[in-house]
């Protein structure tokens, strides 16, 4: 006896000691992330892609801005003055895809801090604003590992994709670094991995004698199946309800019907826990799966305990933060259609009294019990409940677009569709069902890597009435009553804002999904099982912007800061703006009215020319000229009126003659020799063009073009009076008489005032053709 007490305290010392040398294992840098300076412009936004491995315990990130934006002053703030860092899981955040969406991040900003509240940022964007420094410190227990997507946003709403001539504003600058921490080791895990997380093996104890991880459940075949004893318990589900165990003999009937299904699973055995403590596993699932199940065998403890088991999806299980849970001590707990990748498992005992309360008292009290844990799926290509519907790879077929880098289509891969088509008939990839009313057909395919930023587009055309309903999963198979998106002819699962159906008629249906994750989706479309005889055609596509951006803009793609993830977006016309340009921003009654008035206004330029044809300034004459000819036609052009050149050449044209006129009439105020101006012209030719080619629509350049003309109209009067009086020859003699000098030297003066009163009613009529030039550009540009 006094040996069974040795041994335990033996055994309760060697715990103590691991535990205290686990604690005392500290995170290790992952990965870091530094980025010095990022300029954003006004309405400008771009991304930044963050790798968590599975193994990560926190992540850092430290951002440096030059503005401080007050959480109390948003709402008084113009949208299109906001600047904000969001951050989301899997696909790039669109912060203001909607109006209520916008209106719902802006509400519920995140808190800035080590360590903060408990957090889910599993599915919606969360969003800071822009101050002077800002540290997030996030624990592998608040978001899920994975990739995550920090989007940079100078200006929000409708008009931050509209095409603008001139963009004023100032813009921001930003700085960025990140820190991703982990544990040493896969068996410590939590923000200061002092917890320990075991892997749970899957395997077919009957079959093989060594357990194996779940990566090799795809190579169990039918044959296997056949060597097994015929008085084994197999595993099967029955439909529309979980996986049971029932004997199964040599019956040839009962093996046909397990023919397609797969179970895979381990028992745990000998595990004891102290009441209120935590026991936490992980399981990999690499395929696609029914379900997974966790049953409690050989429980010890007395009735007034129960043993409560957490599951989280790629994140570590808390109490009060956990996806699914249940006490496995009273009945398995059932996880339908588990998602590809990893989950994690805490088991915990609990007395019944302390159930309701989540920081219950650990008691000394151990009980000792086995886990079972069974992961079920299919085989031969089949899906679903029972495993009776058929299901099929899709394959990627690039369209190497020029535009688009991963715009492509998917077709199955069994070969009975064309890899020329974009399409295939739907009809002959459909199961058959004797019994049921309806029945499912199963497609997957897979997002590359990289392509985040893409749109997921479905199409179904049918010639009679379209009759199909479509389920959408990503990660893992959809059912009746587990799914992420739905769509039919009638209705869909409108309530997220990336998931749109457009057009939907009798026989028609088409829906999109936004920046798409990678990874494995899946889709199930339900039909009926007495399907008359019709064709229709079924469509997948990987495509780069929404509707085309409805026509109203162009799609354009880009690529993140880390350089590893294209995405795309619209830029849209004059008119329009929003996330597909289908926000209307100008009327068409304002559009006229505003083509009109803008390139009217270009007659401005006949004050100047008429007047510098009077005085017989040829030279400005036809710079006004052309300058009027010029803008009118770039204006026309830009509205969408008419072009007689490119857009570029005409807005190359406008910008350089209007600068070159601004110039021109300071150089004509100064009446110097014309070798004098023929050089300062070519000067300036020069430098202007320079502007014009490099940034024409930049504010700077009105200050630069002014300060050029100022300069030259300085130095054309120092040269008038260096000429006159000879300013060289001074050094010779000096002439301590001042006012008798500064009289010689204005002697002259009224020969000089004369021709700058000449030059006076030129030089208005070219300024105010400018003024007017320059009131129609911020009219252009949307600034009221």
């Amino acid at each position: 006896m006094a040996a069974v007490w040795l041994a335990a305290a033996a055994a309760l010392l060697a715990l103590a000691l691991g535990a205290q040398a686990e604690a005392e294992v500290e995170p290790v840098v992952v990965s870091s992330y530094g980025q010095g300076k990022l300029w954003l412009k006004p309405y400008d936004w771009t991304y930044l892609r963050v790798e968590l491995p599975a193994s990560f315990s926190s992540v850092t990130m430290d951002f440096a801005t030059d503005i401080d934006i007050h959480k109390e002053h948003l709402k008084s703030l113009p949208r299109s003055e906001l600047a904000m860092i969001c951050l989301m899981n899997s696909n790039p955040p669109i912060p203001d895809i909607s109006d209520s969406y916008l209106d719902n991040l802006l509400s519920n900003f995140l808190a800035a801090g080590p360590f903060g509240n408990k957090i889910n940022l599993s599915n919606l964007a969360q969003c800071i604003p822009f101050q002077r420094n800002t540290t997030l410190v996030l624990t592998n227990d608040q978001i899920l590992s994975g990739v995550w997507y920090i989007g940079y946003f100078h200006g929000l709403g409708p008009v931050r994709t509209q095409s603008k001539m001139i963009s004023r504003g100032r813009a921001r600058l930003v700085s960025t670094s990140i820190t991703v921490k982990g544990c040493p080791t896969s068996a410590l895990w939590g923000p200061y991995c002092n917890q320990t997380v075991e892997m749970v093996g899957c395997s077919q104890l009957s079959m093989h004698k060594n357990s194996r991880n779940l990566r090799d459940l795809n190579m169990d075949k039918r044959e296997t199946l056949n060597a097994v004893e015929h008085n084994r318990r197999i595993n099967f589900i029955s439909q529309w309800k979980h996986l049971v165990q029932k004997d199964v003999d040599s019956n040839s009937t009962a093996m046909a019907r397990m023919e397609n299904l797969i179970t895979c699973g381990i028992s745990n055995d000998s595990l004891c826990l102290r009441q209120g403590d935590m026991k936490f596993y992980f399981l990999d699932v690499v395929n696609l799966a029914l379900q997974f199940e966790i049953t409690a065998a050989n429980f010890g403890l007395a009735q007034q305990s129960s043993l409560i088991c957490y599951l989280r999806y790629n994140a570590f299980p808390q109490r009060d933060l956990h996806d699914y849970w249940g006490d496995i001590s009273r009945g398995p707990l059932v996880v339908k259609s588990p998602n590809i990748g990893r989950w994690y498992i805490a088991i915990e005992t609990v007395n019944k009294t302390q159930m309701n309360n989540t920081a219950s008292t650990p008691m000394l009290e151990r009980t000792c019990f086995s886990l079972v844990w069974q992961l079920t799926g299919c085989v031969n290509g089949k899906a679903g409940v029972n495993c009776s519907w058929e299901s099929y790879a899709l394959q990627r077929v690039p369209k190497r677009s020029p535009v688009v880098p991963f715009e492509s289509y998917y077709v199955p891969s069994d070969g009975r569709a064309s890899l020329e088509d974009s399409h295939f008939s739907l009809e002959q990839f459909l199961s058959n069902s004797s019994h049921d009313q309806f029945a499912w057909t199963y497609f997957f395919l897979n997002v590359p890597q990289g392509s985040a930023g893409a749109l997921l587009h479905i199409q179904l055309k049918s010639d009679k009435e379209l009759n199909y309903e479509l389920y959408t999963k990503y990660g893992g198979l959809p059912l009746n009553d587990s799914w992420d998106y739905y769509a039919s002819r009638t209705s869909s699962s409108n309530g997220s804002v990336f998931f749109s159906l457009q057009n939907s008629t009798s026989s028609d249906m088409s829906l999109s999904i936004f920046y798409a994750k990678e990874g494995t989706w899946c889709f199930g479309v339900k039909h009926p099982s007495d399907r008359a005889s019709s064709q229709t055609y079924m469509s997948v596509s990987l495509l780069g912007c929404h509707r085309n951006c409805n026509q109203k803009g162009v799609c354009h793609s880009s690529v993140d800061e880390s350089g590893l993830t294209f995405y795309s977006f619209c830029v849209c016309d004059r008119d329009h703006g929003g996330f597909d340009c289908s926000d209307e921003l100008v009327s068409p009654n304002g559009h006229m009215w505003q083509s009109v008035f803008l390139i009217a206004s270009n007659a401005a330029a006949i004050l100047p020319a008429f007047w510098a044809l009077r005085q017989k300034a040829f030279a400005e004459w036809i710079l006004y000229t052309s300058s009027g000819i010029s803008s009118a036609l770039y204006h026309s052009c830009d509205v969408g009126t008419w072009c007689i050149l490119s857009f570029h050449v005409l807005q190359f044209l406008d910008f350089w003659l209007s600068f070159m006129a601004v110039v021109g009439t300071f150089i004509y105020m100064a009446t110097i020799e014309e070798s004098s101006k023929r050089a300062m012209h070519t000067a300036v030719f020069i430098l202007t063009a320079l502007l014009a080619a490099t940034g024409a629509t930049r504010s700077a350049n009105i200050g630069i073009v002014i300060a050029i003309g100022s300069l030259g109209l300085l130095m054309g009067w120092l040269l008038e009076f260096s000429t006159a009086r000879r300013f060289i020859c001074w050094s010779w003699q000096i002439n301590l008489n001042v006012p008798q000098r500064m009289a010689k030297l204005w002697g002259t003066a009224p020969e000089y005032s004369g021709n700058f009163e000449q030059t006076i009613p030129l030089v208005i009529f070219a300024f105010g053709f400018h003024h007017i030039i320059f009131c129609c550009y911020k009219l252009e540009a949307g600034i009221k």
